[in-house]
């Protein structure tokens, strides 16, 4: 199935709707039959039957097909946020007195549910540095049930060979599962390598625009059935069939909006590397990054973040050249039209900072569409506030 198949007509059955080019919004919680006999097999079969929004509404249903097959998987689940789907991901597959490993420095939220929520609740996790298959092996115990990636993470960019995680885990009967929301499903074949839960924020590049907080779940058909017979139905984070309908409006434009990102961050990371105010630019496809053999080897697509180390003598020097930037904006997030900019520091609510786990200087820079130039002369404007 080839890619503009997929993003243009893939799941879109205009006959069903007038011939409508693009697929309408189906704006409704509840769906009517003509008899009793139709409503039970609807109550039978409701991953397939359209009875209420809450399991299945058809605008979602195509994002559903779409995102499946752009990820070389059987079946996708749509969800209101990323940290939802990680949620349900997690919690489908483990129980009271199981095991969880998971790389070290993920994502805020998985961080939180490994670390605080479900250790309420009889499940321990040990995080390892991810970088070495060693650490996974040594980490593993009986009860282990999950190993949980993010490759890279976005903030510091470290890798995991993530064929030698499958094996690993298919030699101790461990489910794997990934955040995958940096490189997208066109830039890392993750279901193709044997992961068996893909997951991906799709406010990021996939929704491509800032207006959409979603997420995705990429599995099997048999893993997809038994979530949503639970963890989806019962804990409800679902979209909206608008949020879905947008979704799909963004996945038309999704490969030329990475190649445009892509081309722009590696102009601006060239020109970063050679800049005399930064000690340090980390950033997966360039030269300099420890693990870049890895990520050419494993990832088809890298662009729109990366971090540098500021050569700054202290937090106030790093502000006032974060202040003076006037074409990023100075957000959380990252994946729309437009460039931004988080600073380590701003973690802190003091300038009492604590860089045990980030230097007081990184800065984390997310490219969007605006042209490098620009955004170069911004650079060097607030280079020169601190000289």
């Amino acid at each position: 199935m080839d890619l503009s198949y997929i993003l243009n007509h893939l799941g879109e059955e205009r006959e069903n709707y007038f011939n409508a080019v693009s697929p309408p919004v189906i704006q409704t919680s509840n769906f009517c039959f003509k008899d009793v006999a139709s409503l039970r097999v609807a109550f039978t079969n409701e991953r397939e039957s359209h009875l209420y929004t809450r399991g299945n509404n058809p605008t979602v249903e195509i994002l559903r097909k779409k995102i499946a097959a752009l990820a070389g998987a059987e079946d996708a689940l749509v969800f209101s946020s990323g940290s939802a789907a990680i949620s349900a991901a997690v919690i489908a597959n483990v129980k009271v007195g199981e095991h969880v490993v998971c790389v070290s420095k993920p994502y805020s939220w998985t961080d939180r549910l490994l670390n605080k929520f479900l250790s309420r609740f009889g499940v321990e996790a040990t995080m390892v540095d991810g970088t070495d298959i060693a650490n996974f092996r040594n980490a593993i115990q009986p009860n282990t049930r999950v190993i949980f990636l993010e490759s890279p993470n976005t903030f510091t960019f470290e890798l995991q060979d993530l064929a030698a995680v499958v094996k690993l885990a298919k030699e101790n009967n461990i489910f794997t599962i990934i955040d995958n929301s940096y490189c997208t499903s066109l830039g890392q074949r993750c279901i193709e390598m044997g992961i068996d839960i893909e997951l991906h924020s799709a406010s990021k590049h996939y929704g491509g625009h800032s207006d959409v907080v979603a997420g995705y779940l990429l599995c099997n058909k048999t893993m997809a059935d038994k979530i949503f017979a639970s963890e989806f139905l019962n804990l409800g984070g679902i979209i909206s069939p608008h949020d879905a309908w947008l979704l799909i409006r963004s996945l038309r434009t999704l490969p030329l909006r990475l190649e445009r990102t892509k081309a722009t961050t590696d102009k601006i990371v060239a020109w970063l590397e050679q800049h005399p105010q930064v000690d340090k630019v980390l950033y997966p496809f360039s030269k300099t990054f420890p693990q870049y053999d890895l990520a050419k080897k494993q990832m088809l697509w890298c662009g729109g973040l990366f971090s540098i180390h500021l050569k700054a003598k202290d937090i106030d020097e790093v502000e006032t050249f974060c202040n003076s930037l006037k074409r990023f904006l100075m957000a959380v997030s990252w994946g729309g039209h437009e460039s931004l900019l988080m600073p380590a520091c701003s973690f802190h609510p003091n300038k009492q900072y604590d860089d045990s786990v980030f230097p007081f200087n990184h800065i984390r820079f997310y490219i969007g569409m605006e042209e490098a130039d620009v955004l170069i002369e911004d650079l060097k404007q607030a280079f020169a506030k601190i000289e």
